[in-house]
Parts: C-alpha cells; sequence; structure tokens
C-alpha cells in the first residue's frame, strides 16, 4: 500500500474510532464526511448526511448565523467560528433539541478548504449541573430555614408559655378567651416552625429497625378510609426485603403526605401503587444521580397516574412554601417535609413524572444486614439465576436514553440472547418493517418520536404477532400490566429493576410456550 493509502487508512480509522462526533463539510456548508458518532447523536444515516448542509443540525436561527460567519471568516479570515471552542444547540432528525459544545478548525486538501467541526454532546453535563445546583439550593435553603426554626422556638417557648401561666391565674371568660385563642395560633406558628425543622433536618427522630414492607401494610389501613372509593390501590412488595433504620412515625407521615397528593393530582380518580424492594446503587444504576452514596438500599415508591408535573414544579417541588394547590389551601410544607425527613434519614429522594401522565416519588433507605423475610428458597434462586436462557432467540430493545440502551442490551446479552437496539419507536418500527427477526420487543414507555412504547407495542402485535412484547418504564402508575387496543394486555418492568427482576420478566414472555 503506498502512503496515500496508509493516510486515508489511519484518516478512517481515527473518524471511525473517535468517541465525539466529527463532521467534515466544505467552504459551502456542505457536509462531506460524518463519523459513526456523529450519525448516532443526530439520528440520522450517512446518507442523510452526506452533501446536505450542517445547517439541517442546528436550530434555524443558528443556521443563518453560522451562514453569514462562514461567509466572512473566508473572505476576511476573521475567525468568529473557525478556531474556537462554543456551546450550541443541536437538532436531532425527529426534531429535539439537545445542548452541544462545538469546536470548528479547517484544513486545505488539494486547493479546496474544508472545515470539521468536533462536537460533543452535553445532556448529560447540564442534568448533572442542573442536579447538583439544586441539590445546594435545597441544602441552603434547609441551613436558612433550620436556623430561622431554631430560634423561632425560642420565641414560642416564652410566648406559649406565658400564655398558658396567664390562663391559670382565673382570668375572666372574656380574658381567658382571648388567651386561648393565642394559645391556639401559637400552637399552629410552632407546627409549622417544627415542618421547617423537618426540612432543615434538625427534627428529632427516633429511628428503630423497621420492615417497611409490614409499615406500608399498617398505613394502608388508614389509607384506604382517607383516600376514598374514587381511588385504587395497589402494591407490589418484594418477596425478600432489608431492615432499614428509620422513625416509623415520621415514615408513615411521609406516606401518607405522598398519598393525599397522589389523591390531589388525580381528581375524580386514579390508580395509586405502593411497592418496596431491594435495589443496588451502583455507576451504572443511578449514575445520573448527585448527592448520593452507592451501596444497598430498600425503596419504596409512591406513584400515580393523575396529571403529572410541569418541568418548573419538578424543579421547585421540594421547597418550602411552593405549591401548585394553593387555590386548595396548599401550605407548600407536605413535600419539603418528606425531603428532609429522608436526608436526615440518610437516604435519597427521587422524583419522575410526566405531564398528564403520572407522577412516582421514590424513597431510598440504606439497607440493614438483616432481612424481614426469609431468604428465597433454593428452587427459586435457580429460577432467578443470571444463567443464560436466551440461545437463539433476539431481542429489540427500544430506548431513547443511551446509557439506560447501553446498559439494557449489555445486561440481556448476559442472559445469552442476541440484541438489536433502537433509539426510538419509529426506528424501531421502520426495522421490524424491514424485515428484522425479532422474539421479543423490549421498549420503554415514553419516547420522543410519532411512535411510544404503548404505540409501538400495539403495531407491532398487530402486523408481528410473532413478536412478544415486554415495556418498561420509570413511570409506575400502571401498576403491574396495562391494557391496549384491541384487549391486549401487556407486562410493564417498572424502573429501576434489577438484574433478577429482568429475566422473571423475560422468563415469564414464554412461560405458555410448549417448545420453550
Amino acid at each position: 500500500m503506498n502512503s496515500t493509502g496508509d493516510d486515508k487508512a489511519l484518516v478512517d480509522a481515527i473518524l471511525d474510532a473517535a468517541a465525539d462526533a466529527i463532521i467534515v463539510s466544505d467552504e459551502k456548508g456542505l457536509i462531506l464526511r460524518a463519523n459513526p458518532a456523529a450519525i448516532a447523536m443526530f439520528q440520522h444515516t450517512e446518507q442523510d448526511l452526506v452533501g446536505h448542509s450542517v445547517n439541517e443540525l442546528m436550530p434555524q436561527a443558528a443556521g443563518a448565523l453560522h451562514d453569514r460567519y462562514l461567509k466572512q471568516h473566508i473572505e476576511t479570515g476573521e475567525d468568529r467560528i473557525v478556531g474556537q471552542g462554543r456551546d450550541v444547540e443541536g437538532v436531532r432528525k425527529d426534531g429535539t433539541r439537545f445542548p452541544l459544545h462545538l469546536s470548528v478548525g479547517s484544513a486545505t486538501v488539494g486547493e479546496s478548504r474544508v472545515f470539521i467541526g468536533i462536537l460533543h454532546d452535553l445532556t448529560q453535563r447540564k442534568a448533572t449541573e442542573a442536579a447538583l445546583a439544586r441539590s445546594r439550593r435545597l441544602n441552603a435553603i434547609g441551613q436558612m430555614t433550620g436556623g430561622i426554626a431554631h430560634d423561632f422556638n425560642n420565641w414560642l417557648t416564652v410566648i406559649i408559655g406565658n400564655l398558658e401561666l396567664l390562663e391559670m391565674r382565673n382570668a375572666d371568660q372574656r380574658d381567658l378567651n382571648l388567651i386561648r385563642d393565642a394559645l391556639h395560633a401559637a400552637t399552629i406558628g410552632s407546627d409549622l416552625i417544627a415542618r421547617l425543622s423537618a426540612f432543615g433536618r434538625r427534627s428529632d427522630l427516633n429511628p428503630v429497625r423497621v420492615d417497611l414492607k409490614a409499615l406500608c401494610e399498617d398505613t394502608l389501613v388508614i389509607l384506604k378510609r382517607t383516600l376514598g372509593a374514587k381511588i385504587q390501590i395497589k402494591t407490589d412488595f418484594a418477596p425478600v426485603i432489608s431492615l432499614v433504620m428509620v422513625d416509623p412515625v415520621q415514615l408513615q407521615s411521609a406516606l401518607m403526605n405522598l398519598a393525599l397528593n397522589a389523591r390531589d393530582a388525580m381528581g375524580d380518580g386514579g390508580e395509586l401503587l405502593i411497592s418496596v424492594k431491594n435495589v443496588r446503587i451502583d455507576d451504572d444504576y443511578m449514575a445520573q444521580e448527585v448527592d448520593v452514596e452507592t451501596g444497598d438500599y430498600v425503596c419504596l415508591s409512591v406513584s400515580d397516574n393523575g396529571e403529572g408535573m410541569s418541568p418548573r414544579a419538578q424543579e421547585h417541588v421540594f421547597e418550602p412554601f411552593f405549591t401548585t394547590k394553593a387555590d386548595r389551601g396548599g401550605t407548600g410544607f407536605g413535600l419539603a417535609t418528606v425531603y428532609g425527613f429522608v436526608k436526615q434519614s440518610g437516604g435519597h429522594i427521587t422524583l419522575y413524572s410526566e405531564e398528564g401522565l403520572g407522577t412516582s416519588f421514590g424513597l431510598y433507605f440504606p439497607a440493614l444486614e438483616e432481612t424481614a423475610t426469609p431468604a428465597p428458597s433454593e428452587t427459586d434462586q435457580k429460577t432467578r439465576s443470571n444463567a443464560p436462557f436466551g440461545q437463539g432467540k433476539t431481542v429489540l430493545v427500544v430506548e431513547d436514553n443511551a446509557k439506560v440502551r447501553k446498559l439494557s442490551v449489555a445486561r440481556i446479552r448476559e442472559l445469552g440472547f442476541d440484541v438489536e437496539e433502537a433509539q426510538s419507536g419509529d426506528a424501531a418500527y421502520a426495522m421490524l418493517a424491514g424485515g428484522m427477526r425479532a422474539d421479543i420487543l423490549f421498549s420503554d414507555l415514553v419516547m420522543p418520536g410519532d411512535l411510544n412504547g404503548y404505540d409501538l407495542a400495539a403495531l407491532a402485535s398487530r402486523e408481528f404477532p410473532d413478536v412478544k412484547v415486554l415495556l418498561t418504564s420509570g413511570y409506575a402508575s400502571d401498576v403491574v400490566t396495562t391494557q391496549l387496543s384491541q384487549g391486549k394486555t401487556y407486562d410493564i418492568l417498572h424502573k429501576p429493576y434489577r438484574q433478577a427482576d429482568l429475566i422473571e420478566s423475560l422468563q415469564a414472555l414464554f412461560a405458555d410456550d410448549p417448545d420453550d
């Protein structure tokens, strides 16, 4: 091979191996080359990109500025974009925008000039920065409110004590009524301060070893009377649950708080799911979270299929005095108190919500070594082992989150399955319609594009009846199954799930097949 051939092979190898997206364009802004990372980032095919303007990968206003800066650079040599790095927005094939860092360089090839753009997806970094900023803001508010609560408690002690002394001194009825009104108001103030203390993580807790399953079952007796007949309560308790060290009274109060919020969000009625299970938090399991230690936890989740929360509400939901129910008497202290209690207990709280679909809160408490129920039998352990059982079968994994998709693919391959993957419901349907053979469709529910998980499952069942369907979602209000068109019922594996849960769900798909 001559030196020119060697150089081309080296360039091809560098482009193919690069983790960041690389796009090469000419002086007119037409794409000459796009590496695999760029194709995956923008969700196009190579044919979609080569020969097309780079403007198609950016918002319209940014595209106009790009053309102007490029022309100005060619005519004057002014570096407004070349040789510079900056944060910009990209546009994927489905129209969704995402943050990225762009660095542009130029080179001369023969008599032509080319521009090389190196792009790095900032979605994860921006999400982490936002989560970190939110955590710091809540910590700052907690410190401030904790200090305020301490001072107010001192003052209220003096006020209440003096009022009680006056009440004891045989005041006439008129003065006695005034004193009792003042005492009632001071007591309300004291309750308010207690809530501030809970958010500021300065409340007095009495933690003991607790079986969350048993505690939830006890609370259900009260919840069923409180929520009313319009709310259907369902439970999903794992057979083996570790004990945790928490204050049982505060835990029941937190559960009641979340359940009452769910009732308000469901209006005329709906389903409430309360689940408890052991989880392992590691770098893969909850890599997107901040301010949480890795280790073994017990997760108590409370999910509803109500109106869901807007992005703004999710951003501020744990802050004191923030409420979406001001017209219904909301004070904004319920979720702030839950947040403070979980944090003071050494735990972590998560929120997953989609407008119009519902909300799921996850309360994670550090697990103790003791379990609340006997260990699974030898037969059960064999059934739920990680031994490969998917040889000869293909799973199509459909997930828009790249990190979750990568983890799902790795988990399923460990079980012996062949795995194909798609970033959206639209892409998955195109693969099936194009003749790709799949035994199982494993799809997220909420995805961008024309086809979400529900739509994809319905189409697959109608057009590819031999394909079995397993759905997954961080939105847990559908409890165990979901009913789609034509009376078809599909299993749902709720995130976050363990490998054993995945194995059980995949095995269940073939439980009724005589040949499996």
